[in-house]
C-alpha cells in the first residue's frame, strides 16, 4: 500500500526498528530478517518521512513491515 510516514523509531538493540504509517496511524515493526535489512528499511524510511514522500509497504500477516519501496 502507498502510504506517508508519521514517524519512525530506533533502538541501539539490534534489528529493534518501527514505523507509524499513515494509512492506519498504528506501530508497525520492521521484521527482523537481517541487521542490514533492518537498517536499509529504516533508511528509506527516514528518508521518506524527511522529505514528505509516500512509500509502498508490503506487510505480513501479523502487520509487521517486510518490504518498503519508495
Amino acid at each position: 500500500m502507498w502510504t506517508l510516514i508519521n514517524q519512525i523509531y530506533a533502538t541501539h538493540h539490534s534489528q529493534n526498528a518501527w514505523a507509524i504509517l499513515a494509512v492506519d496511524g498504528a506501530w508497525h515493526k520492521v521484521l527482523p530478517n537481517s541487521p542490514d535489512g533492518v537498517t536499509n528499511v529504516l533508511v528509506i524510511l527516514a528518508a521518506a518521512r524527511a522529505n514528505g514522500k509516500q512509500v509502498y509497504v508490503v506487510l505480513d500477516a501479523a502487520k509487521n513491515i517486510t518490504q518498503v519501496y519508495l
